[in-house]
């Protein structure tokens, strides 16, 4: 039996990388690489994929060499990343442009077309999700309309995670999530016909559908010589990050749930049966049998960093103890700076500050933006509840649950006690055990669990709870009164 797997996390804003000792249950060494998010114009969301993978070799060697593992103890690699982005290939899979990312918003007219082709209650029932900006076919609609030597060149289109794993040596495909998510694929993995003739695709441009555990290839020489990992290593078609996550942090029974806290937010809830509803999204669960009605917002970390970058680059630690000592929801904020994603479904929407005054300082601004993110996830508890999905135990996961104040603000919104998962890497991990569950190093899905350790969790205080709930009333409202004025905003950009 292999005692180490590899897992790979292509994230928005970086590439994170661990390698796990299956046999004593513990994550012997981790390391991560910045990725740069290029918005070349407004609503725009693109990333390198030569970044991708060159990110992915040196945190590889960086685990190796901080483990000190021998390269020939590691059982299999697996990789997770953000999803659906898009990566179009030539024949030969190397990408013929940057890679769109599943928060890009620039295919709004070909969205529209398609919403007129297709009966949306048919989509809906048949992949799980609305026609969106997070759907694949308007944007490959937008490539083959707008850079059409590029889409010449195009063989075929790809995920982030898929992409980088075919680097490594396996064989074209995609994972499940990233069919269904994509709204090219239905629930059971198989193509759905009606949106590939919609938009005019060929039904062949989306290569086959590979399920998590599903060996993919082997690792390449070329790959073997850039990693230090020995060539023919199994590589485990592992899944999209926000449902990896979840599984790592013990989202798997049914009222379980995780607020992930990544470059965008997501929020997911373990489900016995499959739900649809346009406002969200729904995967599968890695666990066969299971799903995981989830939400997902255009932006949060992403958010975070670019009011920092507006701040001067000062330390978020700083930013964090700033805004503490500033009131609660003095000033509201809308974070719709890369449009929105689910449960409003609107590319043309755009952020905004709303009640500033002289007297107001960054530190308001920034408490703003963490309470904005925390209303975002607010809005989807309250869809969660509307349709009956039950959510009682609460997980927080990702970069920004290590501030303080971020969770606090995020348990007196949500009104309710919040895990943190403590040194947990999020998706990586869960691809690291799916390495080894695709190997036969672990026997079975539960095997996720005793890598699992939660910290105390966070109460919601009292004495914000009321006033935060006030608030989210009045940025429901400003929402609604402000969009109008977004549309007409997000036209003359275009």
């Amino acid at each position: 039996m292999s005692q180490f797997t590899i897992g790979v996390d292509i994230g928005t804003t970086g590439t994170k990388t661990v390698l796990i000792d299956v046999v004593t249950a513990r994550i012997v060494a981790q390391a991560s690489r910045e990725s740069r998010l290029f918005a070349d114009a407004p609503g725009h969301a693109e990333a390198d994929p030569s970044q991708w993978i060159g990110n992915a070799h040196s945190t590889i060697r960086s685990v190796l060499d901080e483990s000190g593992v021998a390269p020939e103890q590691v059982g299999a690699l697996s990789t997770t990343g953000m999803v659906p982005a898009v990566v179009p290939v030539a024949a030969d899979s190397a990408p013929v442009r940057r890679a769109l990312l599943q928060n890009d918003a620039r295919a709004t007219a070909q969205i529209e077309r398609l919403r007129g082709a297709l009966d949306s209650d048919d989509v809906l029932a048949a992949t799980g999700s609305a026609i969106t900006q997070q759907s694949v076919a308007p944007t490959a609609m937008w490539l083959r309309e707008n850079e059409p030597e590029t889409w010449a060149r195009t063989a075929r289109l790809v995920g982030s995670y898929d992409w980088v794993l075919m680097a490594l040596g396996a064989a074209p495909h995609v994972e499940l999530n990233w069919a269904i998510e994509s709204g090219l694929g239905t629930t059971d993995g198989q193509r759905y016909a009606p949106m590939y003739d919609a938009a005019g695709l060929a039904h062949d441009i989306v290569p086959d559908v590979l399920t998590p555990g599903a060996q993919a290839g082997t690792l390449s020489a070329a790959a073997a010589a850039a990693t230090g990992l020995p060539q023919g290593l199994p590589l485990i078609v592992g899944g999209a990050d926000h449902v990896l996550s979840a599984y790592a942090a013990g989202v798997n029974a049914a009222g379980d749930w995780l607020v992930k806290l990544g470059g965008a937010g997501d929020v997911l809830a373990a489900s016995d049966t499959p739900v649809i509803d346009g406002r969200l999204y729904l995967d599968a669960h890695p666990v066969p049998g299971r799903w995981l009605p989830n939400g997902c917002m255009a932006t949060s970390g992403s958010l975070i960093r670019w009011f920092q970058t507006l701040a001067g680059g000062v330390d978020l630690l700083q930013l964090d103890d700033e805004a503490a000592e500033r009131g609660a929801a003095e000033i509201l904020c809308l974070p719709y700076f890369l449009g929105e994603k689910s449960p409003l479904h609107d590319p043309d929407l755009r952020g905004a500050f709303v009640g500033l005054d002289l007297a107001h300082t960054r530190a308001d601004m920034y408490r703003a933006v963490l309470e904005a993110i925390a209303f975002g996830f607010k809005h989807h508890t309250d869809v969660f509840a509307s349709i009956g999905v039950p959510l009682q135990r609460a997980m927080v996961t990702n970069g920004g649950s290590r501030s303080v104040l971020w969770k606090q603000i995020l348990a007196d919104v949500l009104d309710t006690p919040l895990h943190p998962v403590i040194g947990h890497p999020g998706a990586s991990l869960g691809a690291a055990v799916i390495a080894a569950i695709g190997v036969g190093a672990l026997d079975d899905w539960d095997g996720a669990e005793r890598f699992l350790t939660l910290g105390d969790a966070v109460e919601p205080d009292r004495r914000h709870v009321e006033r935060y709930a006030d608030a989210y009333a009045q940025w429901r409202a400003l929402g609604d009164v402000l969009t109008p004025v977004s549309h007409q905003l997000a036209r003359k950009a275009q």
